[in-house]
């Protein structure tokens, strides 16, 4: 019997308007809205419905906003009976896969997520760095040359030939230049405020970490792939790894393979863009990946696993 792995998507799935029309025609997905605002004391629904591209792309509103339209987009998945057989989510993807497992309540997921980016935008200001894609080499090049120049590490493993970097500005600049001396197809600065996933935003950890602790996790309903461990990880360790992951590097290569080792053969990117559904079939070509924003998805979902 093959599988499904619902995976949500981290910062850069942004879209204007994200959301909008799955919460029109769904209530239930509107009422998460509702209840996000609530839990983030910000107008969630006006964020993402009606605000410019720019606004959104504030770390301490692009999380919030992001997790929110997921688990809207999910909840109208769950009306229409469709349920995970593994979750699995790219960085601040991880609160929504953990949410949407039962593990917390959509409440504490998006709370969480608003302390989160709070965290991380004062944790970039006090040290400011940068983010790069480096594509088209080998990730045991790319290691290699963030062992040589300091202050500069691996962040995310997208999928083969694409890992992000994070460190200070020098350090980046110098390792995209180094990289292309390597062969590198090109190196590209992420749009972002921060260096996230490196030891330079430990000080966010530190701030998340009194707010993780008050949550009580429960063991999750679908089993949680985390993508800090790229294991399949219970409830009691949930909060560790949600603090270590603000300074790990997300592994989401090798978490996907798992789940394809573990017979995951559908990946259903639940809330905004496509930046997954593409990484997924980078990683394995024999998977399916249904990319799920809009009732159009969902039609389209419903095709593929009646077919």
């Amino acid at each position: 019997m093959s599988k499904v792995a619902f995976c949500f998507p981290g910062q850069g799935s942004l879209e204007a308007g994200m959301g909008r029309e799955i919460a029109q025609a769904v209530p239930a997905a509107m009422e998460v809205f509702a209840r996000g605002s609530e839990a983030a004391g910000i107008d969630l629904a006006h964020l993402c419905f009606e605000a410019p591209l720019e606004e959104l792309y504030q770390t301490e509103i692009q999380q919030p906003a992001l997790v929110t339209t997921s688990l809207a987009v999910l909840t109208a998945l769950r009306e229409r009976g469709f349920e995970p057989d593994y979750v699995v989510g790219h960085s601040v993807g991880e609160f929504a896969a953990l949410a949407a497992a039962s593990a917390m309540s959509i409440d504490e997921a998006i709370a969480l997520v608003r302390e989160r980016g709070l965290a991380m935008a004062e944790a970039a200001r006090e040290r400011p760095g940068s983010m790069a894609a480096v594509l088209g080499l080998d990730d045991h090049v790319v290691e290699c040359l963030c062992r040589e120049i300091e202050q500069v590490w691996p962040a995310n493993y997208n999928c083969p030939g694409q890992i992000v970097v994070s460190g200070e500005d020098p350090s980046v600049e110098e390792l995209c230049g180094a990289a292309e001396e390597k062969g590198a197809r090109r190196t590209v600065k992420l749009k972002v405020s921060g260096a996230f996933h490196s030891p330079l935003v430990a000080k966010a950890a530190d701030r998340l970490r009194p707010a993780i602790e008050r949550v009580r996790f429960v063991e999750p309903v679908a089993p949680f792939m985390s993508t800090v461990t790229a294991k399949i990880e219970p409830a009691q360790r949930v909060g560790g790894l949600l603090v270590d992951q603000l300074t790990a590097p997300v592994r989401f290569t090798q978490a996907a393979s798992e789940l394809v080792r573990d017979g995951v053969k559908t990946f259903v990117e639940v809330g905004p863009g496509n930046v997954l559904s593409g990484l997924v079939k980078r990683i394995d070509k024999s998977v399916k990946a249904i990319p799920v924003n809009n009732m159009a998805g969902i039609e389209k979902l419903k095709e593929t696993l009646t077919a």
